[in-house]
């Protein structure tokens, strides 16, 4: 010890350096006001965002023995955008990107793998780009998280700092990304130490199907520790109706110049599509889904639907896939369910010629893509855990379209900031 140097307690040492990194006064527990940390003050707890299903991008990198068509490219040197780049899409090329992007699924292993010769990866894993522009080439299109990150850094946060993505290959049901699961539990402890306080989890669509798994999986104690609070905004919690449609006949999501038939057999390979079909909790048992001339598909019949359609490894994926979640079990954490309403949604389909052209469609109640019978499973949680569960409709409040509107924007910004 240096002559008149007086030594500091750890208590002493813990307030100077929060008072060098916080010179305006802020506290290393969850507050009212910022959070300090190592890494400096956030003006709010630290923010991980989980997109859904098709919610960032991807990249492959090609050396194939052999392609669909003349004008694919072989090999590559480097990784390119796989989803989402629009010039990919255009007719003739599309039957490229549909062969790169889809998985082969092996009926021994129960597993799914990109075909031979192409290399997918998940870019920019900690950052929020690749889940605010899926076209990063084109940034008028595409538009997913942005809206609601850069309000977030009006308020006072910075990207990829104390607000991160944690994007994951969407085709995949959890039971093939355990890698990101510690990833992802990896950077909730980084951004609890690096800011002084415990995380919220901000996820959309699928992503929240992601998030309950992760969270099952922890320890009440961990969840104690380094989780806030849970935002969950359009969560398919009983799957989707439209699941069956994609299935059967292919969508196209309104683009015209894809084919749905085209697509069907990509959109058939992801697991995740198989694994968001409607689950036995949400709907009565003999709710008909796909009715036919000769056939009437309820929750009962999916195996027949799957062997009807031709597509027996979709029978397979689910059965692997369904009991993730079962049966729902409470996340542990607070929870905020935030969900759109009064948007027609497809809810059953009608097929003159099953399986191979579109169907008439009958709507129900919900934000376009999810059912509000799906949406409301949340609900089924008050009581269940000791930490509270909110319930928050959004009236007219489109799937996609509640990521940028003012009171889904709000509601965020109080959950953040408490104001």
């Amino acid at each position: 010890m240096s002559p008149g140097v007086r030594s500091l307690s750890c208590p002493q040492l813990l307030s100077l350096l929060l008072l060098l990194l916080c010179p305006s006064g802020c506290s290393l527990l969850p507050s009212r006001g910022p959070t300090c940390g190592v890494r400096g003050c956030s003006p709010g707890p630290p923010v991980v965002l989980v997109p859904g299903d098709l919610g960032n991008q991807l990249e492959a990198k090609l050396d194939k023995q052999s392609v669909v068509h003349y004008v694919c490219s072989k090999k590559t040197d480097y990784y390119f955008t796989l989803w989402l780049n629009l010039e990919l899409l255009l007719p003739l090329v599309i039957d490229c990107w549909i062969d790169n992007i889809r998985l082969v699924y092996n009926r021994t292993s129960r597993t799914t793998a990109s075909p031979d010769g192409v290399d997918v990866r998940v870019p920019g894993f900690g950052f929020t780009y690749p889940l605010e522009f899926l076209d990063p080439s084109k940034r008028s299109v595409g538009i997913y998280f942005y809206t609601l990150v850069q309000n977030m850094v009006d308020w006072g946060y910075t990207r990829d700092k104390d607000v991160r993505g944690a994007p994951y290959d969407w085709r995949k049901a959890p039971n093939e990304n355990g890698e990101y699961f510690v990833a992802l539990r990896k950077l909730v402890e980084t951004m609890y130490e690096e800011y002084g306080g415990p995380v919220v989890l901000v996820a959309h669509s699928m992503g929240n199907l992601y998030t309950l798994y992760f969270l099952n999986h922890q320890t009440q104690g961990w969840k104690d520790q380094y989780i806030a609070s849970y935002v969950a905004l359009g969560a398919p919690w009983g799957g989707v109706a439209k699941t069956l449609r994609v299935l059967a006949s292919g969508d196209n999501n309104r683009i015209p110049v894809i084919s749905s038939l085209r697509i069907r057999d990509q959109q058939r390979s992801a697991v995740s599509t198989n694994w968001l079909l409607p689950f036995n909790y949400t709907w009565p048992p003999d709710k008909v889904f796909v009715s036919t001339p000769k056939t009437n598909y309820t929750l009962r019949d999916f195996q027949k639907f799957y062997q009807d359609i031709g597509f027996q490894d979709g029978w397979l994926m689910r059965s692997e896939t369904e009991g993730l979640l079962y049966p729902l079990s409470p996340p542990g954490v607070r929870v905020h369910c935030l969900y759109g309403t009064g948007v027609d949604t497809p809810d059953s389909f009608f097929y003159d010629s099953f399986p191979d052209k579109d169907p008439s469609i009958t709507y129900g109640p919900g934000d376009g893509t999810v059912n509000l019978e799906s949406s409301l499973q949340c609900r089924k949680w008050i009581g269940r855990q000791r930490q509270e569960v909110s319930m928050v409709e959004l009236p007219g409040n489109e799937h996609i379209g509640m990521l940028s509107n003012l009171t889904t924007i709000s509601y965020v910004k109080q959950v953040l900031l408490r104001v």
